[in-house]
């Protein structure tokens, strides 16, 4: 078990936190949600030790280990792949490399072998014989091929790098696991590995992530945080976003009798149990969800954008023609013999296992890239609005933001500007920040205004829910699904995907699979994709 008391912390004169006080217990999953900047990483870092509170103390059971996702992609470049996971137990590792030591010096002592007996004692203790065995098998479930392992980690790309630590953190069994975003750079396969992964996990694990697929398949309880406070509920991310969402309506109607209210939400929460026992919520969890009441149901105050994208003219039928298109870069083929045929309507999901290769593919639709061969044609009734994945270029100015959004605007007056700044939660003062300082969530809410200004009939999006708090996630969601346009997009958030998409087209380094009229859950779980997908990748070093 892992507890806080009384933790604050404070910058400046910001507190970040105050006065917390919270326990997180064995055979749990929890998922720390809050909105960009509320401290949720800060909040990990603190329980691990990496950073100190102003106040307060944290405390680990006795002979708990504690295991965190590590962010720095270049700390083990010098180390090889398969002892990089191995260092994730740090004892373990201190044993095996004093051994490497003793053994190799020239002058072994009767000191060095009562020394080298001891620690031989507390590897076997350890399970270390089956160290490298483990570690090569948590790698390969992540997808980094055996022919990497004994590779230095500098030699890697950043995806690999991500799977590595993310190995790292899960070796030797911890019994505290604190991961911050883990499904980032994470292909579908090797996410649901992940989930299933957690899902099985028997210790404490603490997890944070924007991605509500993850959040409602691993986690027992939600820990909320929302002005400088950190609140558990029961359950996982949808009930804890329904039940909040309900108790605010309730909240709201104050005509009705408590008694009222009351039947309404035990209603609810026997309608989500029931749902949740048929999926993959255990027993156990349907029970303590029954057990809730009134009083432990929340309000949320949470503030969503509204993203509206409305095209100004209807498309025609025929929207993009793709004929043969190729593209390598830096000997790597991106696009090989692509092609495709988009349609009115179309809101087609581009997935794969190399992000590049789409984020290319993008960059040649939207006119910033030219292929080495084949042709990409719009339809004449055709304007598109586009979301790169990197908007640094769009803000190299010293403009604030009424000014930055005027630049796509038709209507040049302040208060349509400042209206329009407002939907996406810039109101007042905070209109006239400078582009520049602006936080990777806010540029991304910018650019969703810029792209609804345009009045678009297709959207390209690549990885928009990137840098987004769950909230934004939900208002860009929602807002796609409403959209009577077409739509092309790349996105790791599994719900996303699920409930946008009415296509799936996935993009490999020998073709692509062209999927109309499915779902990403239905094109995962047919087997005849499945062999061809495997086909596909046969050549790949690493998935």
């Amino acid at each position: 078990m892992i507890s806080v008391d009384g933790i604050s912390l404070q910058f400046g004169k910001r507190r970040l936190f105050e006065n917390v006080t919270i326990s997180f217990k064995p055979g749990n999953c929890y998922g720390l949600i809050g909105a960009n900047g509320s401290g949720k990483s800060t909040f990990l870092k603190i329980l691990s030790g990496e950073i100190e509170p102003t106040s307060g103390n944290v405390t680990v059971s006795d002979g708990d280990r504690v295991s965190i996702l590590k962010q720095d992609q270049f700390a083990y470049d010098e180390h090889a792949v398969l002892m990089t996971v191995i260092m994730g137990h740090k004892k373990l590792y201190q044993i095996m490399a004093e051994k490497e030591a003793i053994y190799a010096k020239p002058d072994f002592s009767d000191a060095d072998g009562l020394r080298a007996s001891e620690l031989e004692a507390q590897f076997t203790e350890m399970n270390g014989w089956d160290a490298e065995a483990e570690a090569s098998r948590f790698l390969s479930d992540l997808g980094v091929k055996e022919n990497l392992h004994q590779l230095k980690m500098k030699q890697l790309e950043s995806s690999q790098k991500v799977r590595v630590l993310l190995a790292q953190a899960l070796f030797g069994n911890p019994d505290i696991l604190l991961l911050d975003e883990p499904t980032n750079q994470l292909d579908v396969e090797t996410a649901l590995w992940l989930e299933e992964f957690l899902y099985n996990f028997e210790n404490t694990a603490i997890v944070v992530s924007h991605d509500r697929h993850f959040l409602d398949q691993v986690c027992t309880n939600i820990a909320d945080i929302d002005f400088g406070k950190i609140q558990l509920y029961t359950g996982n991310y949808s009930f804890w976003l329904e039940s909040s969402q309900l108790a605010m309506r309730q909240k709201q109607d104050t005509n009705r009798k408590v008694e009222e209210k009351r039947k309404e939400l035990q209603d609810f929460i026997a309608r989500f149990s029931a749902n949740a026992s048929k999926s993959r919520q255990a027993t156990s969890r349907k029970k303590v969800l029954e057990k809730l009441t009134l009083e432990d149901i929340k309000p949320s105050f949470r503030r969503y954008p509204h993203i509206v994208f409305k095209a100004e003219r209807e498309a025609g039928n025929d929207v993009l023609e793709i004929s043969h298109l190729d593209k390598t870069l830096e000997g790597k083929p991106m696009c090989r013999e692509l092609n495709l045929h988009v349609t009115k309507g179309d809101k087609i999901a581009f997935i794969g296992r190399n992000d590049l290769s789409i984020t290319t593919l993008f960059q040649i639709l939207s006119g910033e890239m030219t292929p080495d061969s084949g042709t990409c044609k719009w339809g004449s009734t055709i304007s598109t609005a586009y979301f790169p994945k990197d908007n640094k270029k769009y803000f190299e100015n010293d403009l604030n933001l009424i000014d930055w959004l005027r630049q796509y605007s038709r209507e040049r007056e302040e208060n349509f500007i400042r209206s329009f700044l407002g939907r996406m939660l810039f109101s007042g003062e905070e209109a006239l920040k400078n582009a520049k300082v602006l936080s990777g969530g806010e540029k991304v809410r910018c650019m969703f205004a810029r792209m609804m200004l345009v009045g678009a009939n297709v959207l390209v999006f690549d990885d928009p829910t990137n840098h987004l708090d769950l909230e934004s996630i939900i208002a860009l969601n929602n807002g796609l699904m409403k959209f009577e346009g077409t739509v092309l997009f790349s996105s790791h958030d599994h719900q996303f995907v699920q409930t946008v998409a009415n296509r799936i087209v996935e993009v490999t380094p020998r073709g692509c699979i062209d999927c109309m009229h499915t779902t990403l859950d239905e094109y995962l779980a047919n087997d005849e994709i499945k062999k061809r997908r495997e086909s596909l990748y046969a050549e790949e070093a690493v998935r």
